[in-house]
């Protein structure tokens, strides 16, 4: 084989196995059912049962978060309000309470007071990718960590999440949740 036809070949290989390990884009779900409405998902009382593995697979905590959501009109934009209170498995609590905005149809914006700047997403389909910076705290330091965090919608009353950890790129753990709408 020539020179040039193996150079070819290799920028062939490359470029196919550089395609390979893209990460997903939440449009890549776009045909998947049932559809996910936040806003109709998110309204009344929702329970969640998760995990929080590090970055070999252990699991360092359980928690179950109980969600009180609803969401209002305004100035023609959906505005949601999701109040989660956090039970963990050594007895802590913690509570978050987002702000979600719909700023365009499956284009959202978040807001808590643990989240640094806004949490931005989108949705198609049943899934929706979240991207933000929390304030985590650990042992009396509090360390700013980035999610990148997925949800699919299974049925219409359960829900999946996996989050993704990290801090300055590399992978802390990740958070595993299942949401139950009764």
């Amino acid at each position: 084989m020539n020179k040039s036809i193996r150079n070819i070949a290799l920028g062939i290989f490359i470029a196919l196995s550089l395609g390979g390990c893209s990460a997903p884009t939440v449009v890549q779900y776009a045909d998947q059912k049932p559809v996910l409405d936040l806003s109709e998902y998110f309204a009344g009382t929702i329970n969640a049962y998760g995990i929080f593995t590090d970055r070999s697979g252990v699991v360092k905590k359980r928690f179950t978060v109980l969600i009180n959501a609803n969401w209002k009109l305004i100035d023609g934009q959906k505005v949601g309000t999701l109040d989660e209170s956090f039970e963990y498995s050594d007895g802590t609590k913690q509570k978050r309470i987002w702000t979600l905005t719909e700023i365009s149809p499956g284009k959202y914006s978040g807001k808590a007071d643990d989240v640094i700047g806004e949490a931005k997403g989108g949705s198609a389909g049943n899934a929706l990718n979240w991207a933000y910076t929390l304030a985590l705290p650990v042992d009396g330091t509090v360390y700013q960590v980035q999610f990148d965090d997925w949800m699919y919608l299974i049925t219409p009353k359960v829900m999946l999440n996996k989050a993704k950890m990290s801090k300055f790129g590399i992978e802390l753990g990740e958070v595993t949740l299942s949401f139950y709408k009764p």
